[in-house]
């Protein structure tokens, strides 16, 4: 009230500010872009100009933001020229804006990511349209250079000299020259405000941005700080004493020339995926009915067809044949190079999509839902998830560049912000806090921890936290987390245009070479609606390509994903087993406990098993009753045939989003763009809190269709589930191809497909170390790193194949597991061996020329093993074994060579795990398992003889980490020994009083109770003791997931 009060007495006096840093000038900055927006609005601002230094990355927030507000958004930039010259630039008009980005594209591509260079003749004629404010330096008033000059010349009737008070001690003088300036050249003088944050209680994070962007402490920052609060957006009345009346008025002058809206923005597709003679929508429809053919050669199903008929008229009326036409030009060249790819998500509700070879998922099969990715209500183009083999995506990116080129074609950008242990290392050095100190207390916070833990974590280290610079330590903490960092690219999502990119938004260098992005992340790209191509890596598409090549050379037979044999019941029952290390999307701790009790035999059963262990689902409590049901123990009623309709295929439960949307369209009468608007308030309810809206329409949707207040309910628990994650069936549907394709290989052809996977790392859950011990269970033989046989990948041997034809080809180790040996030192070592195999290690040096680093790495492996008795022995000897001139070696003489005592088991083991982080030898805890302190331990393979609910000790190698979100702080901890992984549950309190064992052990003795179901086996952790001394130095590596 008093805030309106005040606008009221002042409404005489109109002011918009036209320099204001948001946290995107990063660093720089100190609030967040809708703050900004907010606070202008609640002051009475006519119109608030963002102008963050040479960037537009933080302007569709505010926009967004203004759009709730009776407040005018100004686009502009800040920078500073190579001649010194600190100018304000903002876009009144389309045409304005155009030049605006392509000025801060230029700027940005002339330096390394996160630097520019703008020189003054960047400005004439470029930036004809836009409006520049100029902030001299006190030499510039008083001796203006010929590059101002050159800025009075070209911009004179375009140009303000912008005066700032932030009360600092010099902005008085400053202020008084920039006025005779202004008199002198006959210019107007307009208010600044050099807005760094919102309201003045940001100030002392403010100063640690500084002194963090400065590399030092507050207290070593001096001048470099701002001096008070005053960089913060004022009160009218403070801007009125503050200002001459004349640049205030002027402001509003300003203001009113930038009628400029980022909804102004039109998209064009790029057209040259049409070939001369078409249309897009008869190209299109070319494609359709070629594929229809090459789909379905028998003849397509009547209802398909409609499918496809339905899809292709409302691609045409909402204008997307140039997107499909686009994203299948990319799959086409991807094929064309036999770079294995898959469309997902939402795409693959599409019959279309699959049509064009885009997606996999037959419609003809399926259920698919298109309105879960087109739909006329969502006024959005569609988005299209395409994988391909991570190691060759980089192929399909440089064919958009060399299509597009770099002016129609960038990366979108990701922004990396502050998380909890960055914010406290960033912020404790800022302040000046010991670095030992930060150092602990970053260690001591997990993965899951949130910013409220951080008392207790402080607590733990034995620091008073009701201390005044504690308390003001978090409390900058707290602030500073979320806020962004840096730009960094986005994994795979590519922006394309008909015309220059930089006239819709800068396009910068990204830190990888021959990359490129744009300034805005993937939120701002959907909220302008502009179209977003993903061109993701995917490993496992990469592992399922390579294991076919190895099984072309070792069988004859060239398999795809679409020839190999559908429905094979050795397939599923190796998934029925649990026996999915490797396998994709089911090779967790939670897929492997509810493989065996799903028991999936069919792949409809695949693609529920990958969308039923997700957040959703068991938020939703879907799970349990679904597996009820599934084994009969529970009857399945429906309320109603249309409910029956959608949720049969599920027995009633609902486990996919399409059925939510689908229910909400058939039970509660929503249209098909209201279940899509109910489809994401569920993946926002938690942030936006936009869900309550939807359930109380679906709930009087339900009950005045009859349906009981039991079953409303029950649906929005579930819906609410969908909240924390949900799967999409279309998506689900097309991981599940890849499930069932993986699962086929580690069934039929395990020796391939673990080298293809090994050869594919890093990727999945498991490290190279549990992939060998893995298939080492399944009677394939694997072969040490050897100079005499290695390549750089691993490879199949199949000199046993002759006697055994049947037996799995044997995997030999390659050189790339082989930690400091360099690429090009392995394939010179290649190369000298075509010209056959190394007589010695001497005779292996003279003709490879390695260096020092090099053989020390091949001796530390053992990979001399064939021409040294053992690696203690090949080390010394290459040490004796450098590069001589070729004098030397004609006068080389013969000298006694030392023999050292070969290495322990436990010295080998440990030389194993450092050079290639695994071993071939026993298992560490074979090792150890006569150590008094494991006496009475229990080994993995044993837990099978125990029954429900029996106590038990058990120890191993910690190898992987868990703490589901859903998990309501249980984490999931998989120890591993020489017969296998045991999944270790630790409830939250057991977590919290054992909390260092748990984050940070190599090495636990869980002292438990097993809980069995079947051939499911869990051990419930009552006590934890780390034991990692027990490892030594022995380099173990855990994989923890949320």
């Amino acid at each position: 009230m008093a805030l309106y009060c005040i606008f009221l007495q002042y409404s005489a006096m109109l002011y918009s500010e036209l320099h204001c840093f948001t946290n995107f000038s990063f660093l720089k900055g100190a609030s967040h872009p809708e703050e900004m927006v907010q606070q202008a609005a609640a002051l009475g601002y006519q119109a608030l100009a963002i102008t963050d230094e040479c960037s537009v990355a933080g302007i569709v927030r505010a926009h967004v933001e203004a759009r709730q507000h009776n407040i005018k958004l100004i686009i502009g930039t800040d920078a500073t020229t190579e001649e010194q010259l600190h100018l304000i630039i903002l876009a009144p008009t389309r045409r304005a804006y155009g030049q605006l980005c392509t000025l801060i594209s230029r700027a940005r591509s002339r330096s390394e990511k996160g630097h520019y260079q703008l020189r003054v003749s960047d400005l004439h004629p470029a930036t004809s349209e836009c409006l520049f404010i100029w902030l001299p330096s006190l030499n510039q008033c008083q001796q203006p250079a010929d590059h101002c000059r050159q800025l009075l010349t070209h911009c004179s009737q375009r140009l303000w000299i912008g005066l700032v008070n932030n009360l600092q001690q010099p902005d008085h003088n400053l202020c008084r020259q920039r006025q005779l300036c202004a008199q002198q050249l006959e210019l107007p003088i307009v208010a600044c405000g050099n807005v760094h944050s919102h309201i003045q209680q940001r100030q002392p994070l403010q100063d640690v941005l500084t002194a963090i962007r400065l590399n030092t402490h507050v207290h070593s920052a001096g001048f470099q700080l701002h001096a008070n609060r005053e960089t913060s957006l004022r009160a009218l009345p403070d801007i009125e004493r503050l200002y001459p009346t004349e640049a205030i008025r002027q402001t509003q002058i300003i203001a009113k020339q930038c009628r400029f809206s980022l909804d102004e923005l039109r998209y064009e597709y790029p057209r040259e995926v049409v070939p001369p003679g078409h249309s897009a929508q008869s190209w299109l429809r070319q494609l359709v009915e070629t594929g229809i053919e090459e789909r379905w050669p028998e003849g397509i199903q009547t209802n398909v067809r409609t499918q496809i008929e339905k899809e292709l008229a409302l691609i045409h009326e909402l204008n997307y044949e140039y997107y499909f036409l686009t994203v299948h030009d990319i799959v086409q060249f991807a094929r064309s190079q036999q770079i294995l790819c898959q469309g997902r998500g939402s795409a693959a509700n599409s019959a279309v999509c699959f049509c064009l070879f885009i997606t996999e998922v037959d419609p003809a099969k399926s259920n698919l839902l298109f309105e879960r990715f087109i739909s006329k209500e969502r006024h959005e183009p569609p988005d299209i998830d395409v994988d391909f083999e991570h190691e060759r995506r980089e192929e399909v990116i440089q064919f958009i560049y060399r299509k597009y080129g770099r002016q129609r074609a960038a990366l979108t950008a990701t922004v990396i912000s502050y998380r909890i242990k960055s914010a406290i290392r960033d912020v404790g050095k800022a302040i000046g806090f010991d670095q030992i100190l930060l150092d602990q207390l970053a260690k001591s916070i997990a993965w899951w921890d949130k910013q409220d833990q951080l008392p207790q974590r402080l607590q733990e280290l034995g620091i008073d936290i009701h201390n005044p610079r504690i308390r003001h330590f978090k409390q900058l903490v707290d602030t500073l987390l979320g806020f962004p960092r840096h730009l960094s690219q986005h994994v795979g999502g590519f922006v394309i245009s008909a015309g220059p990119l930089d006239q819709l938004v800068p396009i910068e260098n990204a830190a990888m070479a021959d990359r490129t992005v744009v300034q805005w992340d993937k939120d701002d790209i959907e909220a302008l609606g502009l179209m977003k191509v993903d061109v993701l890596a995917l490993g496992m598409l990469s592992a399922i390509r390579k294991s076919f090549d190895l099984i072309h050379q070792l069988r004859g037979q060239q398999w795809a994903l679409a020839t190999l044999p559908q429905e094979d019941p050795d397939a599923y029952a190796l998934l029925q087993r649990g026996d999915s290390v490797g396998v994709f999307q089911v090779e967790s701790r939670a897929q492997m406990a509810m493989l065996p009790r799903l028991k999936p035999a069919c792949f409809y059963d695949l693609v529920i098993e990958v969308a039923i262990v997700r957040p959703g689902p068991i938020q939703g409590d879907m799970v349990h009753p679904y597996l009820r049901r599934r084994q009969g123990l529970e009857s399945v009623n429906y309320v109603s045939p249309e409910v029956k309709q959608v949720l049969e295929r599920t027995l009633g439960v609902p486990i996919f989003q399409e059925q939510v949307i689908e229910l909400a369209m058939v039970a509660a009468g929503f249209s098909a763009g209201e279940a899509d608007q109910l489809r994401r308030a569920m993946a926002a309810w938690k942030r936006k809190g936009q869900l309550q809206q939807y359930e109380e329409k679906l709930a009087q949707g339900l009950l005045s269709r009859g349906y009981s207040v039991d079953f409303a309910q029950r649906i929005i628990s579930q819906i609410r589930g969908f909240g924390e994650y949900g799967f999409p069936e279309s998506h689900a549907a097309s991981f599940a191809l890849l499930v069932y394709a993986s699962a086929w290989l580690k069934c039929h052809e395990p020796a391939a497909f673990c080298c293809a996977l090994l050869n594919s790392q890093p990727m999945g859950f498991y490290s190279p170390s549990q992939l060998v011990q893995d298939i080492k269970r399944h009677q394939v033989e694997v072969r040490p790193v050897d100079v005499q046989y290695s390549l750089w990948d691993h490879h199949l041997e199949t000199d046993a194949l002759s006697q055994q034809p049947q037996r799995q080809p044997a995997i030999r180790l390659g050189f790339r597991l082989v930690k400091n040996l360099s690429r090009q030192a392995a394939e010179q070592l290649l190369a000298q061996r075509q010209h056959g195999s190394f007589q010695s290690m001497t005779d292996l040096q003279q003709r490879c020329r390695l260096n020092k680093r090099d053989m020390d790495a091949l001796a530390h492996a053992n990979a001399f093993v064939a021409l040294s008795p053992h690696r203690f022995q090949a080390r010394w000897e290459t040490q004796g074994l450098q590069q001589e001139s070729p004098l030397l070696q004609q006068q080389h003489q013969q000298e006694t060579a030392a023999t050292l005592n070969a290495p322990s088991e436990a010295e080998d083991l440990n030389e194993d795990y450092h050079s290639l982080g695994l071993t071939l030898g026993r298992h560490p805890m074979a090792l150890l398992r006569n150590h008094p302190t494991l006496k009475g331990y229990k080994r993995h393979q044993d837990l099978y003889t125990l029954g429900h609910k029996r106590f038990v000790r058990i120890a191993g190698l910690v190898t992987g980490r868990q703490r589901p979100g859903t998990a309501t702080g249980v984490v999931f901890i998989t120890l591993e020994d020489e017969t296998g992984n045991s999944n270790i549950v630790v409830w939250r309190d057991l977590v919290e009083r054992n909390r260092a064992a748990v984050v940070h052990s190599r090495m636990l003795k869980i002292k438990g109770v097993v809980e069995r179901e079947g051939s499911v086996i869990h051990v419930i952790a009552g006590q934890i003791e780390d034991c990692s001394h027990l490892l030594g130095e022995l380099e173990t590596r855990s994989r923890d997931f949320h």
